[in-house]
């Protein structure tokens, strides 16, 4: 089915939405889970005139991205780059602060603001868009019937549907040993309801998410231990980007213990620094309480898989095809349930791309897997996107590199940000963009010029001959351009 065969295809849908039913079943697609994935699964139904209806458990529309993980967390991270005054101590000072006596509601209070809206929002588009939500837990009956149960337990019913897409999301690993209580030890699932703020913190786990925590905290004057096995902060990043980060996350009081695993973990009740962690060297770490942050697992465990036929792995997570379909091939999975790259950025992409292909339609771009950036919000952000030179380096491919300070472009003086720094690295031969790491204020927003030129197979001559406005932080690709350029010439 080509492009214009998939557009007179939508526009008779929307025309005549009766032509496209069918009577055996109750819908022809059901969405579990509303996070970024699910909702465009099924909006992109909806719009070929197909009877689309989403289920999410009571209290939790939006998914995980909009109740527990990246909406509430770069929330939270705005509020502490406000109110702790970051932005601005390069100019003012390392003490400048907003506010002095910063709590965890002053936090919270913009974080529960923002998820109010963005909640909003979601339910506004479903209904506009003729998507019924559904609010209960969803488990399978057998590949095409699921139970709906309400809050509560109380009442349940069947509903059945021609194509399911599972879009449930991932939750905390929890290790059993490990005495969460939410409070003193808690995962970044129970960030949002922390009822104090603690003066020390211990982060297990240096992933993403840990290492976004352990700088927001800091940012706040909180003193942060990292305890990783790993040697190397975020070691998929570009050798000089985490390298970077390492530095400024030292200078910000910050204690790393890398190379180390957690034994043990204990609550001593009374103590002032009541959460006791014992390292397998020996060492034993004390504080107010401890972020445990080793990973995420699929949230399927309550979906009785086994009765669709669905497969998962170790970790819960659902292997899916370059269609997004399960071991059964009318039930699709996509967002975080299948893995990487588990952004919301992609996950939107693969919804569209899993519903396009159950009803036929073609898709060409396999849901957004190809060319996509990454945004780590830590304290400095970074934004990466292509190869890195140990990736060209392993693979055999030529390359140079070009690169320019913040502290040596205006606007980078007139925020402060001193620190901040972007690198690209092309081809010598063809100077065509291979890959764009960016380290400082606007790194998200920024890396998408790189991402243009890049879907273009373009050149940093681009960058090297175009005017930006100034002063402005984009000037950095001209800069990092003339810089590569120069490098060539020796």
């Amino acid at each position: 089915m080509d492009s214009a065969t998939d557009s007179q295809t939508e526009k008779a849908a929307r025309k005549n939405p009766k032509a496209a039913k069918s009577s055996a079943f109750d819908y022809d697609l059901i969405v579990i889970g509303s996070g970024p994935s699910g909702q465009r699964a099924a909006i992109q139904a909806a719009k070929i005139g197909k009877r689309a209806a989403v289920i999410e458990r009571a209290r939790a529309v939006g998914g995980v991205c909009v109740n527990t993980g990246t909406i509430p967390s770069k929330t939270f991270r705005e509020a502490v780059m406000h109110l702790s005054g970051f932005r601005e101590r390069g100019i003012y000072g390392a003490s400048y602060r907003v506010k002095q006596d910063i709590s965890i509601d002053d936090l919270l209070y913009r974080v529960q603001q923002v998820i109010r809206s963005e909640i909003d929002v979601i339910r506004n588009q479903m209904t506009r868009n003729r998507v019924e939500l559904i609010e209960s837990t969803a488990k399978f009956v057998d590949p095409n019937t699921i139970e709906l149960r309400s809050a509560g337990g109380h009442g349940k019913r069947q509903v059945t549907a021609e194509k399911i897409v599972i879009a449930c999301g991932t939750e905390s690993a929890r290790d059993g040993h490990i005495p969460f209580d939410g409070r003193r030890v808690f995962t970044s699932d129970d960030v949002l309801g922390l009822d104090f703020l603690p003066r020390s913190l211990i982060v297990v786990g240096a992933g993403v998410i840990g290492v976004e925590y352990a700088t927001m905290f800091a940012a706040l004057g909180v003193r942060v231990t990292i305890v990783d096995k790993r040697p190397v902060l975020l070691p998929f990043l570009d050798h000089e980007i985490s390298a970077a980060l390492t530095y400024v996350v030292q200078q910000s009081n910050v204690t790393m213990r890398l190379g180390e695993e957690v034994a043990e973990i204990h609550i001593l009740e009374g103590a002032s620094k009541p959460v006791e962690v014992r390292l397998k060297s020996g060492k034993l770490l004390h504080a107010e309480a401890a972020l445990y942050s080793i990973g995420r697992v699929g949230a399927t465990h309550r979906l009785d898989l086994d009765k669709a036929g669905v497969k998962k792995d170790d970790r819960d997570r659902i292997p899916v095809n370059e269609h997004f379909q399960s071991s059964v091939e009318h039930i699709y999975a996509v967002g975080d349930v299948i893995g990487f790259p588990s952004l919301a950025s992609t996950s939107y992409e693969q919804g569209r791309a899993a519903s396009r292909h159950a009803f036929g339609l073609r898709d060409d771009h396999q849901g957004g897997i190809g060319l996509f950036p990454y945004g780590i919000y830590t304290v400095p952000e970074i934004s990466t996107i292509g190869k890195n030179e140990d990736e060209l380096t392993a693979a055999g491919v030529p390359y140079e590199i070009g690169k320019a300070n913040y502290r040596e472009i205006s606007r980078g003086q007139i925020i402060g940000d001193r620190t901040g720094m972007l690198k690209i690295i092309f081809s010598p031969d063809t100077k065509q963009l291979l890959g764009v790491h960016i380290m400082g204020e606007g790194a998200s927003e920024l890396i998408h010029i790189g991402q243009t030129l890049m879907a273009h197979n373009g050149s940093i001559d681009y960058f090297a001959d175009a005017v930006f406005n100034f002063p402005t932080l984009a000037e950095c690709y001209k800069t990092a351009a003339l810089d590569g350029l120069n490098r060539l010439s020796f």
